[in-house]
């Protein structure tokens, strides 16, 4: 089960940022202005026992000229909720209020494993760039997302 785009994510015009929120890295992707590619643009690091983020999420947007924001949201295999899907809602909510700017949740499933793959098949090592595997997925979840939309 794939969570359908929201109509947010129809009406969007202009870059996307997609976040692929983690417990130990959040994975950042744009889109370019035309919602045809999207790139990787790093991650953040969490911090344990810290608030999330999401300050920094919202700075990052601005500094990219963000027009709204494609959140991963982590289903189980069954497509039902997990509690970091929970969190995922909540951190969607929050840009929502805080930026003002459309929010798309988008099944992120498999995300990480198609950037895992891609690392290697590159000849990397997935376990020495957790950051751009983390970066990748981010792209991969907007790329379908921009690829749903069309």
């Amino acid at each position: 089960m794939t969570v359908p785009p929201s109509a947010a994510t129809v009406a969007l015009r202009g870059r996307l940022l997609a976040v692929d929120w983690g417990e130990r890295r959040i994975g950042l992707a744009i889109s370019d202005p035309t919602g045809t590619i999207a790139s990787p643009v790093g991650f953040i690091l969490r911090r344990p026992g810290k608030r999330p983020p999401i300050a920094e999420v919202m700075r990052r947007a601005a500094e990219l000229e963000a027009r709204g924001f494609v959140v991963g949201l982590p289903l189980d295999e069954m497509g039902d909720d997990t509690p970091r899907a929970l969190e995922a809602r909540h951190v969607a909510s929050e840009l929502e209020q805080r930026t003002g700017l459309p929010v798309s949740l988008v099944d992120e499933r498999f995300t990480t494993a198609a950037a895992r793959r891609a690392i290697h098949e590159m000849g990397g090592k997935a376990r020495a760039r957790r950051g751009d595997v983390d970066a990748l997925a981010a792209t991969v979840l907007l790329q379908h997302a921009l690829r749903s939309v069309r």
